[in-house]
Parts: structure tokens; C-alpha cells; sequence
């Protein structure tokens, strides 16, 4: 059965990116940490991890049918020139399809119709796995509405003092999470997974 996760690399003080998208170089130092390389569809983006970090992102990656974006993301990324890193389909929350790009291919789907539409498009592209929401306004969103099933933290010890929150402009809070559920320590993240409680 499909389920709806969350997850993002994130800041002791709750941030998935610094002030101006800075703090990259704090949150994704794990990338680089260990001797374990991870497949990747860009050269430019080396995945070298820990053993224990490896298997949660191999789960990751088995486990993952389709991610949902925001628009900003897609454009700082450049849609990952059209294929996701990981090699995942995704689906962009957006007002417009961009200029020079296909409403929808093999490896993306722009949905300028709402959140809900999105969820409903990837989840056709997930077929039984699951469907991931990215950090942020869509991972707000999706927690608000009731959708969410886990949430995933790659918890990084540093501070960055501002920036986007994980839950960016979460309304109806609190919410209660079980857990952890998963527990994995890597070398300078540890992993974290909660199952949300049903209101």
C-alpha cells in the first residue's frame, strides 16, 4: 500500500536551508562522508556514504515511486536536468509549466491544477511504493491535509539560525508523531523516521 512520507536533511533548529539558500555545504556533508558510493544520475552531485547511511538511502530509493516538489526547488535545480538525482519520477507543484519544457515526460509531470492534483498524479506514478513530498510548503501542506504517514530526518548537527523550515507555513499545528521508528547513526547525521499519529 502506497504511504505518503516526508524527509529532507535539516538543521538542529528545524531548517532544510539557510538564509539566501545557504548551509548546503553543513546539511549534505554527509554526502561525502564515508567510502560507500551511491548511483546517481549527475556527476556533479557524488553520493560517498557510510555503510548505515547507504542502507537508508538504498531504502530510500527502493522504497520511492514518486517525489512532489515545489517550483522553487525545481528552478534552483534546473529540474536536475530532467531527471531526478535518484533516478525517482517527480511531480512539480506549480502555476505554469516553464518555458522550454514538456508538461510531462517518462521522468516529470508539471501540475498546475493544485496540491491535490499533484498528490493524485504521483501517486499514479508510484503505483505501489510510495510517494515522497519534499520539505518545506509541499511537506506542510501534505502534513495539513492529513495525508502524511512518516517523516524522515536526516538530523545534522549544526545550528543555521533561519532559513526555510522543514514544515514551511504549517497551519492546524500541533501534530503528535510516534516514535523514532528508525534510528540509524551516520557520520555527522543521524536518521530518523516517525509514523504520524492520525488525528
Amino acid at each position: 500500500m502506497t504511504k505518503i512520507t516526508t524527509g529532507a536533511s535539516v538543521s538542529l533548529d528545524g531548517f532544510i536551508v539557510g538564509p539566501d539558500e545557504t548551509g548546503f555545504e553543513h546539511l549534505f556533508q554527509w554526502y561525502g562522508n564515508g567510502d560507500v558510493h551511491i548511483e546517481t544520475t549527475s556527476e556533479n552531485v557524488p553520493i560517498n556514504v557510510t555503510e548505515a547511511s547507504a542502507g537508508v538511502m538504498r531504502d530510500l530509493i527502493a522504497e520511492t515511486g514518486c517525489f512532489v516538489v515545489g517550483r522553487h526547488l525545481f528552478d534552483i535545480t534546473n529540474g536536475w536536468g530532467g531527471v531526478h538525482t535518484l533516478g525517482i519520477p517527480y511531480v512539480v507543484v506549480t502555476h505554469s509549466v516553464p518555458d522550454g519544457w514538456e508538461r510531462e515526460s517518462e521522468h516529470h509531470e508539471f501540475v498546475t491544477t493544485g496540491f491535490d492534483d499533484a498528490i493524485a498524479a504521483a501517486k499514479r506514478r508510484a503505483g505501489d511504493k510510495d510517494v515522497g513530498l519534499n520539505a518545506g510548503t509541499i511537506a506542510a501542506q501534505g502534513l495539513a491535509a492529513g495525508i502524511v504517514d512518516e517523516v524522515q530526518l536526516d538530523l545534522v548537527p549544526v545550528v543555521l539560525g533561519a532559513g526555510t523550515p522543514f514544515f514551511s507555513g504549517l497551519t492546524g499545528a500541533p501534530y503528535v508523531l510516534e516514535g523514532p521508528i528508525r534510528s540509524v547513526q551516520g557520520d555527522r547525521v543521524t536518521h530518523l523516521r516517525y509514523r504520524v499519529v492520525r488525528r
